[in-house]
C-alpha cells in the first residue's frame, strides 16, 4: 500500500476473483463460465459496422437491452435496470438500500462480493450462518429489520431456498428490501420473478455471464418495482451513466432474444452435471445438491487444497476456499463433457496415489 491510501481504503478486504491464466493452457472449471461460445445471434449482433461506431457513447437508458430483457421476463422497461455484470447491480443495490440505520444481512457461506460490497460502503452487516447441512433457512431471517440479500441459488454450495420461504420473509416486513441473487437460477432453480408482481420489497439480480455464455461482455440485470429501478437509477447515475459499451448492449439484446440456444445451453450443463455428480459419488465423493452450473464435492481421502492444487499440477483448475467450514471443498465447474471427463480420470489418479 502506498501512503496516500485512505484510512478506510486500507480496511478493505477485496473481492478475490478465481485464476484468469491467459496462455488458455489450463482446463478451467474454476470461474462458473459457459463451456458455450455466445449465440451465434449475438455474433451477428456485434458487427464490423457497429465496432466501427465505438467513437460514440453508448446509450446511458439502455434502451435496447432494457426492452429486450422486460420482454423476456413478461414486464415492462421502467421494472428493468442493465448493468456492467452483476457485480455492478448488486453495488447500485448494497448503495442504494443499506446505510445508516438499515443494516444488511446475508449468509456465512455464500458470494463472498457481499462482503467486499459491505466493507466498501462501510455498511454495518449481519452475517447468519448456514445450517449445518449448509441449507439457507428462511427463519432465520424473518425477524432482521434491514436488506436481506440471499443468493439462490447459493455460491458456493449450489443449494436452493425454496420460494414459499422467500414468500414469507417479503411478507413478514414489507418496508425491507430483499435482494434475490439468481446467476445460477437458468440451471435448474426457481426463479423468484414470478413474485415481483405482487411485493414491491423484493429485487431480482441475474446475469448473462452464466446461462447465456457472455462472461466477457459484462452484462447483468435487475428486476424489480418501478420505484425500486429508479432508486438503483439514482445511484447509476451518480457513478457511471455509460456503464454498458456499445457493444454489449447489442451482445446482451441479442443473447436474450435467442431462446432456443439458452435452453439448448442450460440443458446441456444440466445433464452434464448430473454425469458429473454420479461420476464423483462413485470415487467416493460427497457432493451437495446442486441447482447450479458447478458442483461443491469434498473426498474423504485426500483434502481440499490438496486435491486442487494437484489437480492444477496436473493442467485442471478448481476453486479452492480455505475458509474453517468449507475448507475440505472443491467448487467445480461443470464444462463440457470432455472436460468432466478428463477431471474424473486425474481425480481417480489421484485418489490412488493417495498422500
Amino acid at each position: 500500500m502506498s501512503r496516500f491510501l485512505s484510512s478506510e481504503a486500507s480496511r478493505l478486504n477485496p473481492y478475490t476473483p478465481g485464476e484468469q491464466p491467459q496462455d488458455q493452457l489450463y482446463i478451467k472449471l474454476n470461474t462458473n463460465e459457459s463451456p458455450f461460445p455466445p449465440s451465434p445471434k449475438v455474433l451477428e449482433a456485434v458487427s464490423q459496422e457497429e465496432i466501427g461506431k465505438l467513437y460514440l457513447y453508448s446509450d446511458p437508458a439502455c434502451t435496447v437491452l432494457n426492452a429486450a430483457v422486460a420482454k423476456r421476463y413478461h414486464l415492462q422497461s421502467e421494472n428493468v435496470l442493465t448493468g456492467n455484470g452483476s457485480d455492478e447491480i448488486l453495488a447500485f443495490a448494497f448503495r442504494a438500500f443499506c446505510g445508516e440505520g438499515r443494516d444488511v444481512a446475508y449468509a456465512d457461506i455464500t458470494y463472498g462480493f457481499y462482503t467486499a460490497q459491505s466493507a466498501l460502503f462501510g455498511l454495518k452487516e449481519t452475517i447468519i450462518p448456514l445450517r449445518e447441512d449448509f441449507s439457507l433457512n428462511v427463519e432465520d431471517y424473518l425477524e432482521f429489520p434491514g436488506t436481506v440479500v440471499i443468493a439462490n441459488p447459493n455460491a458456493p454450495t449450489g443449494m436452493t431456498a425454496p420460494l414459499p420461504g422467500i414468500r414469507r420473509l417479503l411478507e413478514r416486513d414489507p418496508n425491507r428490501v430483499v435482494i434475490i441473487d439468481e446467476a445460477y437460477v437458468d440451471f435448474g432453480g426457481e426463479s423468484c420473478v414470478p413474485l415481483l408482481k405482487e411485493y414491491e420489497n423484493l429485487l431480482v439480480v441475474q446475469t448473462m455471464s452464466k446461462s447465456r455464455s457472455l462472461a466477457g461482455g459484462r452484462v447483468g440485470f435487475a428486476l424489480g418495482s418501478a420505484e425500486l429501478i429508479a432508486d438503483l437509477n439514482r445511484v447509476k447515475y451518480s457513478f457511471n451513466p455509460y456503464n454498458i459499451n456499445r457493444l454489449s448492449l447489442l451482445a446482451g439484446a441479442a443473447a436474450i432474444e435467442d431462446e432456443d440456444y439458452f435452453q439448448a445451453c442450460c440443458k446441456a450443463v444440466q445433464e452434464t452435471r448430473s454425469w458429473t455428480v454420479k461420476a464423483l459419488k462413485t470415487l467416493g465423493f460427497t457432493v451437495l445438491p446442486s441447482c447450479a452450473n458447478f458442483v461443491f464435492a469434498k473426498s474423504d481421502r485426500l483434502s481440499g487444497e490438496t486435491l486442487y492444487r494437484r489437480l492444477k499440477d496436473r493442467g485442471i483448475l478448481v476453486r479452492w476456499f480455505g475458509r474453517e467450514r468449507i475448507r475440505d471443498y472443491l467448487r467445480i465447474t461443470i464444462g463440457s463433457q470432455k472436460q468432466m471427463e478428463a477431471l474424473i480420470e486425474a481425480a481417480a489418479a489421484l485418489l490412488k496415489e493417495g498422500n
